[in-house]
């Protein structure tokens, strides 16, 4: 199919989707930086931190050896303040082999209990950690060396998690941000083809009812019977015209009501004002009888955009099918046309405001039929399928009954 659009409407959402990009960028970028600064900066406290937890782990091992070699009560009261003083890093004592010799200091002594692996599967992870151990060695004549292996302590675990705490925030509040940007700009568009077409409504209604008045002046004359009937019928459609763009920004009344009805109105419509060269189909299925609350002046709306565009991409020659069929409380109709498809990557972009491939009109069509589909009916309006030179399916589900 191919749809109409309008240069200063595009101009506008171009404009403004540009804007928003770039702010976007904008965000993007202060929130790397945010982050990259934020990881080199914990990694350099990290360090800091490592190496002043190295350097009192050193201290607890020189404490340790001195209570076992000192005599004097001063030097073994500092030592035994020193090893008091230790509550947070994890050590571990080994002997020449790295064989654990049973003393240990801020392990938990229940999983030790529990598990008699417990305390070497952490010492496996304290080598990781402290690949260097800090060793002690004996008084002669044995030269015997004792070893301690040292892991993180909870300060040090926080410091490196931080960042990575920091950037999921950093991205949830990005990710905030991008999706109240995109509600807004949606709601610019929504507000901006409501005044549109309101306005619209406005400006048709002035010349709609002088030619009214005229009208009822040619009815008066014998030899303008005739052609007052056929003004007559296109005075009513242009009242029909602005009555849609006026409901256009507000919710409508809805009724229960036969789509197929309503469907095959707008067809027989379409049909008389089209090539003859162009076959149309309607398949009811099982809707024949079937109910739907809709908002009729508005439903009818949508199929008219539809079959034009159909009509549109065929050039005067074709074949449009539309069938109905119900299932699961769902109804589904479908739109067929032979015409010229629409490519795969522009599926989604046809129901945007203002997407066109035409010169003339406001391409507005698709997408306010879509807005009508889904916030005044509670359905959906997608591309089913679309192949470049064979033609597009254009689909529509409604739920059944009230």
């Amino acid at each position: 199919m191919q749809f109409t659009g309008c240069n200063t409407a595009n101009a506008y959402f171009s404009d403004m989707f540009k804007n928003w990009f770039n702010f976007t960028n904008a965000l993007l970028l202060l929130a790397i930086l945010i982050v990259s600064g934020t990881i080199v900066y914990s990694q350099y406290i990290a360090r800091q931190i490592a190496g002043k937890e190295r350097a009192a782990v050193e201290a607890w091992v020189e404490a340790e050896r001195t209570i076992l070699q000192a005599t004097d009560t001063v030097s073994i009261n500092l030592a035994t303040k020193i090893i008091t003083e230790n509550k947070s890093i994890p050590i571990i004592e080994t002997n020449h082999l790295d064989q654990p010799t049973g003393n240990y200091v801020n392990i938990d002594e229940a999983a030790i209990q529990a598990d008699p692996n417990y305390l070497k599967q952490r010492l496996n992870e304290f080598k990781l950690y402290s690949k260097t151990p800090v060793e002690v060695k004996l008084k002669e004549p044995d030269q015997t060396v004792i070893r301690y292996y040292y892991g993180q302590s909870k300060l040090l675990r926080e410091a490196k998690w931080y960042p990575i705490v920091q950037l999921l925030l950093v991205i949830m509040f990005v990710m905030i941000v991008i999706y109240s940007l995109r509600t807004r700009y949606k709601s610019s568009q929504n507000q901006l083809w409501a005044s549109m077409a309101k306005e619209t409504a406005h400006q048709l209604g002035t010349p709609v009812s002088s030619l009214e008045g005229w009208l009822e002046i040619l009815k008066e004359k014998n030899d303008s019977k005739d052609i007052a009937v056929e003004i007559a019928k296109d005075v009513d459609r242009l009242q029909l015209i602005t009555d849609r763009f006026g409901k256009i920004g507000s919710t409508p009344k809805t009724e229960l009501c036969h789509p197929y009805d309503r469907v095959k109105a707008v067809m027989d419509y379409m049909k008389k004002r089209s090539s003859e060269q162009v076959v149309f189909q309607l398949d009811p299925g099982n809707t024949a009888e079937l109910q739907c609350l809709l908002s009729p002046t508005l439903f009818d709306w949508v199929f008219e955009n539809l079959l034009k565009n159909a009509l549109d991409a065929m050039d005067g020659k074709g074949s449009i099918q539309l069938t109905m069929s119900q299932a699961h409380q769902r109804l589904t109709i479908l739109i067929k046309d032979s015409g010229k498809g629409i490519p795969n990557g522009q599926w989604k972009k046809v129901f945007q405001p203002g997407f066109t491939t035409k010169k003339r009109g406001w391409g507005i069509g698709l997408s306010l039929s879509k807005r009508i589909i889904e916030q005044y009916h509670n359905g959906q309006l997608y591309v089913v399928n679309s192949e470049l030179g064979k033609g597009t399916v254009f689909g529509i589900q409604l739920p059944i009954g009230a």
